[in-house]
């Protein structure tokens, strides 16, 4: 198993003047590696929606069950953006669940994912994985350091669970997903997850991106129609683009607390032609 170095020994500076994405999710995950900032919008958030913690775990569990189903195509490389805090199982734990020498590399840009590298990599012997310290944004040093431990020239699924809607279609959303996707060879997938404003009130939603602004971040909820632009060039898996908990339940348990909540995520599976 890979054992990278990843400069360490010198400091990590952890921006906690603003919340972060990452560190909220973990929050709502219940997770501890959280700041005081990203609790207080967190708590914002859960006193206006109590049903968002729930919502986050069923995004989750979508992400174990497209990975287990991408891995029973025989798909042994993945590619994870935007991975957040280790929370188990993680995405290698699941891929390597299923095939034990697949190879994972997981990037994120928040420092204090960096700080907790060293637990996503405590992956199988037989298989690989590696982290990237970078931004979504900066695919060509994504794809770059990935290389290192991925074969390109190979099948890779390429995971974005809840990552786009933090970045708007003026920081180049669809140009960081269209150059992810030229990088892919055939037979690739690409995985996603993405809030959109279509299954609740407008003022709901709303209120839930005004939250996340007034604490300085990224939100953009997008529409069916905004989603599937993002898979434009690949051929959709069935059953299509549908709510979080409406793919494949069949591959995995449901979520303590799910019935009668909704995801307000759409998702899809995609495969590179």
């Amino acid at each position: 198993m890979n054992q990278p170095d990843f400069g360490m020994d010198a400091p990590v500076r952890i921006d906690t003047s603003k919340p972060h994405p990452a560190r909220m999710y973990d929050w709502f995950l219940g997770g501890k590696d959280n700041y005081p900032v990203d609790e207080a919008l967190g708590r914002q958030l859960v006193e206006f929606a109590p049903v968002i913690p729930v919502m986050a775990r069923m995004n989750r569990a979508f992400m174990h069950r497209a990975t287990r189903w991408v891995a029973d195509q025989g798909v042994r490389q993945f590619l994870d953006i935007g991975t957040g805090i280790p929370t188990e199982p993680n995405l290698h734990q699941v891929a390597q669940g299923i095939a034990a020498d697949a190879r994972v590399v997981y990037c994120d840009n928040d420092p204090i994912v960096l700080v907790h590298a060293e637990a996503l990599l405590r992956g199988t012997s037989e298989g690989v994985v590696d982290y990237v310290q970078a931004d979504a944004r900066d695919t060509a040093v994504i794809v770059e350091q990935a290389r290192k431990t991925l074969d390109f020239e190979r099948p890779v699924a390429l995971s974005l669970i809840a990552l786009l809607h933090f970045i708007g279609d003026e920081d180049g959303a669809y140009e960081l997903v269209d150059r992810l996707k030229e990088a892919l060879a055939p037979g690739s997938y690409l995985v996603m997850s993405h809030l959109t404003p279509d299954f609740h009130p407008e003022e709901a939603s709303r209120k839930v991106i005004d939250l996340y602004r007034a604490g300085g971040l990224t939100m953009d909820m997008r529409s069916r129609d905004r989603f599937a632009r993002f898979f434009e060039g690949l051929e959709i898996v069935e059953p299509g683009i549908v709510a979080a908990e409406e793919w494949h339940p069949e591959l995995g348990e449901p979520v303590p607390g799910q019935e009668g909540v909704h995801s307000g995520a759409y998702v899809a599976v995609a495969r590179k032609a």
